[in-house]
């Protein structure tokens, strides 16, 4: 009688899936990369330049209290945008938590600290994705760190993507904050 056995690798591996030790399948999805999303964040400039921070201490204790978040980095990884010589704003690339994996995100602020624009970059979650969808996204145009930056309370929750929604959120807020203490241009003297 001829009965199959299965090999020891085989044993090993169908004793880890049940036990629950195999990883989930990877979900990861790169919608843009950075340059690409710099040119839809700004379509109208003509160039974009490195413009990467070092916040000083005084500087993250401030960004801590508009945000009501912690700072969370001295470095920031900032891309102003201009049409010839004229500033258009700034595009901040900058990674949060999902609910296991980074959502990587840039947000367009314009020279008075206003954010324009929100685009995923990357999303590596199996769920919540919809945070991608442009309804979503839109609500973050025109707010400031001083309102309607939060969930619930300017930007709505999208059921069964709440930890992304909420850490995007708050991504966005604390980005707005920066963008208010080191980015925002002085208004001009009369």
């Amino acid at each position: 009688m001829n009965r199959y056995v299965p090999a020891p690798q085989t044993m090993l591996l169908l004793g880890a899936a049940l036990a629950g030790g195999m990883a989930a399948p990877a979900f990861a999805t790169q919608y843009l990369t950075v340059e690409q999303a710099q040119k839809v964040l700004f379509p109208e400039a003509s160039s974009f330049r490195d413009a990467s921070l070092q916040l000083t201490a005084t500087q993250m204790r401030e960004v801590e209290k508009l945000a009501a978040l912690p700072a969370r980095s001295v470095g920031w990884r900032v891309f102003a945008a201009y049409r010839d010589t004229e500033l258009l704003g700034h595009v901040v690339v900058d990674d949060v938590i999902g609910k296991y994996e980074l959502i990587s995100y840039a947000v367009a602020v314009s020279p008075q600290a206003v954010v324009r624009q929100v685009e995923i970059l990357a999303y590596r979650e199996s769920h919540g994705f919809e945070i991608r969808s442009p309804a979503w996204r839109r609500q973050f145009a025109g707010k400031t760190v001083q309102a309607g930056l939060t969930v619930g309370d300017g930007v709505a929750n999208i059921s069964g993507a709440t930890l992304s929604c909420t850490h995007v959120t708050d991504g966005v807020r604390r980005i707005a904050a920066i963008a208010q203490v080191a980015l925002k241009t002085p208004p001009a003297a009369t």
